[in-house]
């Protein structure tokens, strides 16, 4: 029996979010997988797959701050805002030559913190019910507008210059939501040398980090044994409440219990039995649990 839990994937490059989903269905010999958190087929790095039950858990989990290693590279523009898409400009090498070292970490600068960020074209931003990236392949114009998102840090690891580039090596930690490919459009729009993301790995996302990441040819060979348990998930991502018999009795079928646990705010409390099962996700409800989801 496919147990249930968590997986942390490294996606190879190439693959869909999706492909990874169908490549865990066939190891894992189960229909009930999902994912967390779409990384564009040129991406690699973590992806969180839920597996049987958790896969309703995976709406729940705290995903919101994310890490990536990208390169940018300055001097072109393409349609799709990374190394996939056509170029629709290019920069004088003189202009490209006069962008110093400074100028490029001042110009990440003003991209962090709080900003308006307009998605890229090709992202999967639905409009009118069909996804943006559906209308820039069948030959639209698309320009979404800009939206609230938080960029914690943009750090520089690296310049290398050619005569028609520049590649800049960062590291980033972002809010849900942040588009790396945009950073690397508006700082070449900021520069007036154009830019585009030539590589992107996402290496945490929550609680989730790249040493626990498996790849797809290591879960053929391990197999379930990869699946990090309810009762891990539930440990590293929520707040627990343990609760007593006669409480856990009455989670599992489903009637509501006085609250005794945590104050917790904005989030839901993982309820454990005295084994340490995971049965429910729940909040306070003017001093009774609300279920936000039952797992027992």
């Amino acid at each position: 029996m496919t147990p249930s839990g968590i997986l942390v994937v490294d996606k190879p490059a190439g693959m869909t979010s999706h492909d990874v989903v169908s490549r865990v269905r066939r190891i894992l010999g189960t229909r009930k997988v999902g994912h967390a958190g779409t990384l564009d087929p040129m991406a690699t790095g973590v992806l969180v797959i839920g597996v049987e039950r958790a896969t309703r858990l995976l709406g729940h989990l705290a995903l919101r701050d994310k890490r990536y290693l990208a390169t940018i590279r300055l001097g072109a523009s393409t349609v799709t805002d990374d190394i996939e898409g056509d170029v629709i400009r290019t920069a004088d090498v003189g202009a490209l030559a006069d962008v110093d070292d400074a100028a490029v970490r001042a110009g990440l600068a003003r991209l962090t913190g709080m900003i308006e960020q307009r998605p890229s074209s090709v992202s999967a931003v639905k409009i009118d019910g069909r996804r943006s990236y559906d209308r820039v392949r069948s030959g639209e114009h698309v320009e979404l507008p800009a939206r609230s998102v938080e960029i914690t840090r943009i750090d520089v690891l690296g310049i290398r210059r050619a005569e028609t580039s520049v590649d800049i090596d960062v590291d980033v930690e972002c809010s849900t939501g942040t588009y790396v490919r945009a950073i690397a459009r508006d700082l070449g729009d900021a520069l007036s040398t154009g830019g585009h993301l030539t590589s992107l790995r996402r290496t945490r996302v929550g609680p989730f980090g790249i040493s626990a990441a498996r790849t797809l040819e290591q879960l053929e060979s391990d197999g379930a044994a990869a699946v990090l348990s309810m009762r891990e998930v539930a440990a590293s991502c929520f707040p627990t409440w343990s609760l007593a018999s006669d409480d856990a009795v009455a989670v599992r079928n489903g009637r509501r219990i006085p609250w005794a646990g945590p104050a917790v705010a904005g989030g839901p409390v993982a309820l454990l039995d005295a084994t340490g099962e995971f049965l429910a996700l729940a909040s306070d409800d003017d001093g009774d649990a609300r279920y936000a989801a039952v797992f027992a």
